[in-house]
C-alpha cells in the first residue's frame, strides 16, 4: 500500500510535467511587407489592427510612420503622425531634423503618443505628448493633437529626456492604478517621473527616481570625443508589470550604425515599481547590472529599441504578451521590425530573434 506522502509527491510530479507541457518557448513572427525601415517600434492593437509608430521622418515625408497588419505578419504603410515638425519644437532645437522613440499607449479613452526631440550626442531634449481618439486613418475622429512639452533636459542635467515610455500600475481593488513615465539615453542612465491624469508630470510628486544606470569602467577618459563615453550606452527603456514584478528592459550599447550596431536588450526586476531594480544575479541596474535577453546573431545585429504589448488577443481566445524591437539586417544594416512572444519561466523573460 502506498503511503500518502507518495501520492503527494506524485501529484507534484504530474503537476510539474503539465506546466512544462503547457510552457511555450518564445517564437519570433515571420513578418513581410513593409517591416524594413522600421527603428524604435512601439505596437499597440485597435480592434482587429495592429499598428507599429517608429523614429523618423515617414516615406511620404511626415514624421513618425505607421505600419499596420492584421495578423502580426504581413506588414504595410498606413500613414504617419505629424506632417511636420511642430512649431515650439523649432523654437526651443532649431537643429531638431527628426522626431525620435514614439510610444503608444491607450488612457482614459484616448491614444496618447510619447515622443522626444534631441540632437545626436547632446542632452539638451524634450519629451512631448501627443493624443488622438482613435488610430483608424478612415475614421471621422481620427486627428493627431499636440499636448506639447511634458519634461525636458538642459545641458548641466545629468540625464537625457528621450527614450519615453508610459507606465500605468494594475488596478488593485478597483482603483486605476499610477502612471510613471520612464526615460533616458547616456549619462546618469535610466529616470523616472510620476505623471498626473492628464499625461503631464505630476505636481504632487516632484522626484526624480532613478532606475538603471551603466557602471563606470577604471579609465572613462579613453572614452570616444565628440560624444558621450560609450561605457553610459544605456537607453530606450520600457517597463512592465507580470505577476508579482516589475520588470525594466532596456537598451545597451550602439544603435544606428548599421552593421556596425552593438546594441543588446537586457532586463532587471524589482517588486517595487520605483525600484531598487536587479538582474538574474542580484546585481544592481543602478550598479551596472542587466540580464541579457537579446544578442546579435548572424543574420540579425543589434536588436534593440523594444517595446512591448501583454496578453493581446493573437488569435480566437488565444492571447499572447509580445515584444517588438528592431535589428540590422547583417548583409544591409538596414533596421527591420521584429516581433517575439515572450515566455516567463521561472519569473524571468525569453524571447527569441528571427530567424539565422
Amino acid at each position: 500500500m502506498r503511503s500518502p506522502r507518495f501520492f503527494a509527491a506524485l501529484v507534484a510530479a504530474i503537476l510539474i510535467l503539465v506546466a512544462a507541457c503547457r510552457a511555450e518557448p518564445p517564437h519570433a513572427y515571420s513578418l513581410s511587407g513593409d517591416a524594413a525601415g522600421t527603428h524604435d517600434p512601439s505596437i499597440i492593437k485597435e480592434g482587429k489592427t495592429w499598428y507599429v509608430f517608429a523614429t523618423g521622418k515617414a516615406p511620404d515625408g511626415g514624421q513618425f510612420a505607421v505600419r499596420c497588419s492584421d495578423d502580426l505578419e504581413h506588414w504595410k504603410l498606413c500613414g504617419h503622425v505629424f506632417d511636420t515638425i511642430p512649431a515650439w519644437i523649432h523654437e526651443r532645437s532649431p537643429g531638431t531634423q527628426d522626431l525620435w522613440a514614439p510610444d503608444i499607449s491607450f488612457v482614459n479613452g484616448e491614444y496618447r503618443l510619447y515622443y522626444a526631440y534631441s540632437l545626436f550626442g547632446k542632452n539638451t531634449s524634450g519629451i512631448a505628448l501627443a493624443v488622438t481618439k482613435t488610430l483608424d486613418p478612415t475614421s471621422s475622429d481620427y486627428k493627431w493633437i499636440d499636448k506639447g512639452l511634458v519634461l525636458e533636459s538642459k545641458a548641466d542635467d545629468d540625464f537625457n529626456a528621450i527614450d519615453p515610455n508610459f507606465f500605468q500600475r494594475k488596478k488593485v481593488n478597483d482603483k486605476k492604478g499610477d502612471a510613471w513615465l520612464c526615460f533616458g539615453s547616456f549619462w546618469d542612465g535610466i529616470k523616472m517621473r510620476r505623471l498626473g491624469p492628464d499625461g503631464k508630470l505630476s505636481t504632487k510628486d516632484t522626484t526624480l527616481y532613478s532606475l538603471a544606470r551603466r557602471a563606470k569602467p577604471e579609465h572613462p577618459e579613453s572614452a570616444p570625443l565628440n560624444l558621450p563615453a560609450n561605457w553610459q550606452a544605456i537607453e530606450a527603456p520600457f517597463l512592465v508589470q507580470h505577476g508579482k514584478f516589475f520588470y525594466l528592459f532596456t537598451s545597451w550599447d550602439l544603435c544606428c550604425r548599421g552593421t556596425k550596431s552593438t546594441y543588446k536588450t537586457v532586463v532587471g526586476r524589482s517588486r517595487v515599481v520605483t525600484g531598487p531594480y536587479v538582474d538574474a544575479t542580484d546585481k544592481p541596474l543602478l550598479e551596472g547590472g542587466g540580464t541579457p535577453l537579446l544578442l546579435t546573431n548572424m543574420r540579425w545585429l543589434g536588436p534593440g529599441g523594444e517595446s512591448i504589448l501583454m496578453n493581446t488577443e493573437v488569435a480566437a481566445g488565444r492571447f499572447e504578451d509580445l515584444i517588438v524591437f528592431h535589428a540590422y539586417d547583417a548583409k544591409t544594416g538596414k533596421p527591420s521590425l521584429q516581433i517575439s512572444t515572450i515566455d516567463w519561466s521561472d519569473d524571468w523573460p525569453f524571447v527569441a530573434l528571427g530567424e539565422q
